[in-house]
């Protein structure tokens, strides 16, 4: 499986400080993530307000795809507090990977703070570099399979819902899901449903 490598010490801040640099050092409860090449070395760190400004710096995060054992794929529609895209669907369980962090540890952490759920195996099926106007992404995509019940935290999810598959890919183009998500269903659909 693909994870993040970390130095033996604590990666440099990025940006570094300077007369030029808009972004002030990082206090201590911001929330900060690491730099990455697309290999998974980790390069630096950086706050995740640097990482959505137009830098570019490329930084992990992940995806859970959960499904059902009817072959519906469980999508969580992005609160409307949501800095980025709020209102639309989107991949069950997503979120940024604290610096420091495991991959299975970020998965974890973001699966539990927004559906409540703990208990399940993920399997990873990808890892591909995402970028948009504002940020560049490393995604780290993970599945689990089950009839599980999910607890949505509406803070972070308005709600949530299983899909029939053909019924999302027939949505597309319509405003109704995040690109990334559709982007990422069409690459990975398949392979979620051979896990059936």
């Amino acid at each position: 499986m693909f994870d993040l490598i970390y130095p033996p010490d604590p990666a440099p801040v990025i940006p570094p400080l300077s007369i030029d640099n808009p972004f002030p050092r990082p206090v201590p409860g911001d929330e900060m993530v690491p730099i990455v090449e697309p290999s998974g070395i980790v390069v630096g760190q950086a706050s995740r307000q640097y990482c959505h400004s137009g830098s570019k710096a490329l930084h992990p995060v992940v995806h859970l795809h959960i499904i059902n054992r009817f072959g519906k794929l469980y999508l969580q529609k992005r609160s409307m507090k949501k800095d980025l895209l709020p209102g639309r669907w989107d991949t069950a369980v997503g979120g940024h990977v604290d610096y420091g962090e495991r991959l299975n540890e970020a998965l974890v952490r973001e699966a539990g703070e927004e559906l409540g759920f703990y208990d399940f195996n993920p399997l990873y099926l990808c890892t591909y570099v995402y970028e948009s106007k504002v940020e560049k992404e490393l995604v780290n995509v993970f599945a689990a399979v089950g009839n599980f019940t999910l607890h949505p935290d509406h803070d972070e999810v308005s709600e949530g819902k299983y899909w029939d598959m053909d019924e999302i890919r027939k949505n597309f183009g319509k405003s109704l899901f995040t690109p990334n998500f559709e982007g990422e269903f069409t690459e990975i659909r398949k392979s979620l449903e051979v896990l059936l």
